[in-house]
């Protein structure tokens, strides 16, 4: 008899693995029963991952989007499956225990069913308490196999992983091919040998189109006795998504396998309401590299869903670093010229720090890490000046047993700053918390919500929930997204000027104001052209395009140069290595610098959060802190005075 495959809906990762938002939940809503119209999935994976983060940061509770996302799947009978990251729970960086238990509760009594469970480190004890919180809560535990390729991973390495996990209680494995660089042939002997040990377990295989290897690997794998294809859709399919479902259905179709049938209107309406979004908000921090394959990824093995902010958080990487390039006469780079320094540089570091699984947050580990070094070398300093302290948590063993061995350099350079290695198991690092987060609530008397879901979203993401209660995170979302229509209108508008700027130099027939209505809102978009493009005709365009300044018309003000920052007399100023958003503490544990502290040479002064790790930055001299520049959460840019001190 033929074998029946079930298919299951990526719709959220579709976005992730695209670009930086997600849909909001009226738009969520309002695609939800065209996806059930059309007849052929099993699942749709609804949240979990950085999901409900991406909820927090454009203004909108994440535990209302759950709820309502997920209602209409659970009334029409298709299963609903959340993604999170073990030790990690669905932030970057690890969990208390009694949090990640809350996690399942709450997530459960919103409407997910199954917890599909990894660890970037594939280390058996960060899924321990997963899988059996997962089913303490009534979920169907689905523990992933975090894929990639190295001289440490191989077939028999995730066969005896599988059964591992399969011992401590899971229901359920996903082959989590999150980069798409698993080998076809190799990926169909994981799974055979599963299916050969435990006959009775569902195997569901998760993968990206990105390298170019996706189809080949469903085929395989389809062979080999998978049960769920993890699929995506038009017009997000492909690229750094998923292979695309109909391609999959009918290469399944043609190879004798039972698959459901498809209801093409709903399909072409899911088609169309996709379109609609990304035209309305979501297309904008959609870079267009993302939906093509590319096999130069099979070397550094990024995975798709680090891929979609890849390229928006390197928009912002490469313009500092650019800043610093003119600053110091050197030529500028574009972003090919990065994309392919830091693919380079991938492929050099992760050996040396033991051949993570580059998974989040490894592979945000290693990407970051790597990138700060290209930053550096650019800048003519040393690899390695720059290692964010969640990165060396990984290297030393504190988020778990890494699956080869840091290099000798790495080891030296951790005993030249006094860091210890740690054998131990990682939830041992890190006690209860919730009653911390309980009496905060109770202080700012805010309600801990249905199920204590909102105390939940604080004791997860203490940062972005507090942003998200004070408004700032909504309004700094609608000041960027503004920003961005702006620009696109500014590059799009006709090369009529608004008063000439007289220098005779052919820059007369550049803009230098527009008036661009965003959502009933008008905004004066005043342009600027650096002096350095002057007489120059190549970079006097190339300056054109971006909106220096932005208010509303009531408010309208002129661009004016950022100050570069420089220290007089006795004050001194610490400076920030980097752009990002700065924060005084990482964690509830630290106490926030204050006016009036006095600070040692290398006391760290704060942290500046970048591509989602927190990079410690200490003073450079001692002194007594007489200003602390920027507010908690505020973004800076590289050199941006962060503190004074005398």
């Amino acid at each position: 008899m033929a074998k029946e495959i079930k298919f299951s809906l990526l719709y959220r990762d579709m976005w992730q693995s695209s670009g930086k938002y997600v849909p909001t939940v009226e738009q969520l809503t309002e695609v939800a029963p065209a996806i059930i119209e059309m007849g052929c999935f099993a699942r749709v994976e609804t949240n979990g991952g950085g999901f409900e983060q991406i909820n927090l940061l454009f203004g909108e509770n994440p535990n209302r989007a759950v709820r309502e996302w997920t209602k209409p799947f659970n009334e029409a009978g298709i299963q609903t499956h959340m993604l999170e990251r073990g030790l990690n729970g669905i932030r970057m960086t690890p969990v208390p225990p009694d949090v990640r238990r809350l996690m399942f509760q709450v997530k459960k009594k919103q409407g997910t069913d199954i917890a599909r469970s990894f660890d970037g480190l594939n280390d058996p004890r960060n899924l321990e308490n997963s899988i059996r919180y997962a089913r303490d809560a009534g979920m169907i535990s689905q523990a992933a196999l975090s894929l990639t390729v190295s001289p440490v991973h191989t077939v028999e390495y995730y066969t005896s992983l599988a059964d591992t996990l399969i011992e401590m209680g899971a229901n359920e494995i996903c082959v989590k091919d999150m980069a798409g660089v698993g080998r076809p042939a190799s990926i169909g002997k994981i799974i055979k040998n599963i299916k050969e040990r435990h006959p009775q377990i569902p195997i569901q295989y998760h993968g990206h189109a990105g390298p170019g290897f996706q189809m080949a690997s469903i085929l395989e794998a389809a062979y080999a006795g998978v049960d769920y294809v993890d699929v995506g859709m038009e017009p997000l399919s492909w690229g750094t998504g998923h292979a695309d479902l109909l391609a999959v259905q009918t290469m399944l179709k043609d190879a004798g396998f039972i698959v459901p049938d498809i209801n093409m209107k709903a399909y072409m309406k899911v088609r169309s309401l996709t379109q609609k979004y990304m035209d309305d908000f979501l297309g904008y921090y959609i870079d267009l590299k993302n939906r093509m394959m590319n096999s130069l990824l099979i070397g550094p093995g990024l995975p798709g869903g680090m891929m979609g902010s890849l390229m928006a958080d390197l928009e912002s990487n490469l313009s500092s670093l650019n800043k610093w390039k003119v600053k110091n006469g050197q030529p500028e780079l574009t972003q090919d010229d990065l994309l392919i320094k830091l693919f380079e540089e991938v492929t050099y570091v992760w050996p040396k720090v033991g051949y993570p699984p580059l998974v989040t947050p490894y592979s945000q580990y290693v990407k970051n890490l790597a990138l700060m070094n290209v930053i550096q070398l650019e800048k003519g300093k040393e690899r390695w000046s720059m290692i964010a302290d969640n990165i060396w948590d990984m290297i030393l063993g504190k988020s778990g047993k890494l699956p080869g061995e840091p290099s000798q350099g790495l080891v030296e350079l951790a005993r030249q700053q006094g860091r210890e290695f740690y054998t131990g198991n990682p939830r041992d690092l890190y006690p209860n918390q919730l009653d911390v987060f309980r009496e905060e609530m109770k202080q700012k008397n805010w309600p801990v919500g249905q199920d204590e879901e909102e105390l939940f979203e604080l004791a997860m993401h203490p940062e972005q929930y507090r942003a998200y209660k004070s408004g700032d995170a909504k309004r700094s979302f609608e000041a960027d997204l503004a920003k961005r229509k702006a620009e696109k209108a500014a590059e799009s508008a006709p090369a009529v000027a608004e008063g000439n700027n007289g220098n005779g130099n052919g820059n007369e027939f550049q803009p230098r104001r527009l008036v661009v209505t965003i959502d009933n809102q008008e905004y004066v978009v005043n342009i600027s052209y650096p002096e350095e493009t002057v007489g120059s005709t190549s970079q006097a365009a190339a300056a054109a395009s971006p909106a220096q300044a932005m208010a509303p018309v009531t408010q309208v003000s002129a661009a004016t140069p950022a100050a570069v920052p420089v220290s007089s007399g006795s004050v001194k100023e610490v400076l920030s290595p980097l752009e990002g958003k700065f924060f005084l503490t990482k964690d509830s544990s630290e106490t926030p610098l204050k006016v009036g502290d006095a600070v040692k040479k290398d006391d760290i002064i704060g942290y500046i959060e970048s591509m989602k790790t927190y990079n410690a930055v200490s003073a450079e001299e001692s002194g007594v802190v007489t200003e602390i520049c920027h507010a908690n959460g505020d973004s800076v840019d590289e050199d941006d005075v962060l503190i004074k001190m005398q």
